[in-house]
């Protein structure tokens, strides 16, 4: 249909624009929308947090020693690579939602799968599968939030996500810690088929994301999607300018993977990509799936371990939804420049704590602390803009695979350090473990401060245009200059 329209650029969108009928029910679509990418996000931090609790008995029934423990607690991950690689083709050629329906159901047939593993290769390989799901869904679901939400809503709807993987972290060690004497690790691990499915209902029913339409139909197509989604005919006819300004200026040599080598696109690369390194390298992954061991290791005894891991999970959930609902407020740039230099004091704390092998009364009681503090730092500013950034960077034209690398650089730091931390433990010890993360910490607030600049505030169009015209850069908020 959108070929009968006129050439003249306004004549076309307001044409598109008197086709359009604002949705009432704009804010209900976008939390349905919202509920759906949280569930996603819980399984993704279920799935991943409920080897925290299951690895104890999966250790018994296996046998399992060190190195086979971080192979079985590391296998998702790996899956989780390949996830995010491969959904970045079939988020493009199939759409977002579309990916996102696939994914809900890779996450209950996996899950049951891994359940059912009768040995410990086939657990191995169904937690892969597993992976992928996982992988897959921290590639598309924040992409498809970010394009689906008003500029000024953005950050808050797609830490959304950051929220529900705490609070599947808090679901799956409270079961862990909870039910470890009543469910075995198999009942634990396939109760997340139930959620899967109510994704994949959910999903049914939303729209797509009207960028993605854009690119693949045009902008009558578009605005059609983007009236289930917006109140009034000023909300889509402002986007409609903004998506159609980025369309003209695309470029085939920029499409797809391709657009990623662009010199312009460069600094957003790695802004994204570092932030997500050092999201992951900074051990805060480690923590989750491994604080039970560590504090086993270092005297604790197994329920104290247990509980301890509640008390983690619960931290990152609790702060990332304070971080959630202030990111748009803060800025995504200052929230990890004043929240990183915690986490290096609470690791060096914590080495010093294990160092001196204190496991009772004061001692402990300040082991647990530091602990928690790191948790507190970390889970409330890296961590939260590390998934953001990720969502909002990249064009248009190549942000189905550049969301993919992303995800994959995220995945792929948190399998080195999931994969080798408790060799490093067993090779130096866990207080020269905890100082080596403590600086690791550091060089991110170094990285932060001279490569990501502000984009709250700013539309995914903004910051596109201000990549473009080289203003993309940490003096500036790019929200002000756009």
């Amino acid at each position: 249909m959108q070929d009968t329209c006129p050439n003249d650029r306004n004549a076309r969108i307001d044409l598109a624009v008197k086709a359009t009928q604002p949705s009432p029910n704009a804010g209900i679509v976008l939390a349905a929308a919202s509920i759906a990418a949280a569930i996603c996000g819980g399984l993704y931090g279920y799935d991943t947090g409920i080897i925290s609790g299951a690895l104890l008995s999966m250790t018994s029934e296996f046998h399992l020693d060190h190195q086979m423990q971080e192979i079985v607690a590391a296998a998702i991950l790996a899956g989780a690579v390949i996830g995010a690689l491969l959904s970045s083709w079939s988020s493009e050629r199939f759409g977002r939602k579309h990916t996102i329906l696939a994914v809900a159901a890779l996450f209950a047939v996996g899950a049951v799968a891994c359940g059912l593993a009768p040995t410990v290769d086939v657990l191995i390989i169904t937690r892969i599968v597993l992976g992928m799901a996982v992988g897959a869904s921290t590639q598309v679901v924040p992409m498809y939030i970010s394009e689906l939400a008003p500029h000024d809503r953005r950050g808050t709807l797609v830490t959304v996500f950051n929220v529900a993987i705490g609070a599947g972290i808090v679901f799956a060690n409270i079961i862990g810690f909870g039910l470890h004497e009543v469910w075995t690790w198999r009942s634990m691990v396939m109760v997340a088929a139930i959620p899967a499915g109510i994704v994949f209902t959910v999903m049914l029913f939303m729209p797509y994301s009207p960028r993605w339409i854009a690119e693949k139909q045009g902008l009558f197509e578009a605005a059609q999607t983007l009236q289930k989604v917006r109140s009034s005919h000023g909300e889509i006819r402002h986007e409609l300018t903004q998506i159609d300004d980025i369309e003209r200026t695309v470029k085939s040599d920029a499409m797809g993977w391709r657009g990623i080598t662009q010199p312009w696109v460069r600094p957003a690369l790695v802004a994204a990509l570092g932030v997500a390194f050092f999201t992951q390298c900074g051990g805060l992954e480690m923590m989750i799936y491994y604080s039970p061991t560590f504090l086993l290791n270092a005297g604790f005894g197994r329920n104290a371990a247990l509980l301890s891991s509640v008390g983690v999970a619960l931290v990152y959930a609790l702060v990332t939804l304070a971080g959630c609902l202030l990111i748009d407020r803060i800025g995504r740039r200052r929230l990890m420049l004043v929240m990183i230099p915690g986490s290096v004091l609470s690791l060096i704390g914590l080495g010093i704590m294990f160092a001196l092998d204190t496991h009772g009364g004061l001692g402990g009681i300040m082991t647990i602390l530091c602990l928690l503090l790191f948790m507190m730092f970390n889970s409330g500013g890296i961590q939260i803009c590390g998934w953001l950034l990720g969502a909002e960077l990249f064009p248009l034209e190549m942000r189905g695979p550049a969301t993919a690398l992303h995800a994959a650089t995220l995945w792929g730091s948190n399998l080195v350090v999931t994969g080798t931390a408790l060799s490093v433990v067993n090779a130096v010890g866990l207080g020269v473990t905890m100082w080596i993360y403590a600086s690791i910490n550091l060089l991110s607030f170094i990285f932060v401060f001279f490569f990501v600049p502000e984009t709250a505030g700013a539309s995914l169009e903004d910051i596109e245009n201000a990549l473009r015209n080289k203003k993309f850069s940490k003096e500036f908020n790019i929200k002000q200059i756009s």
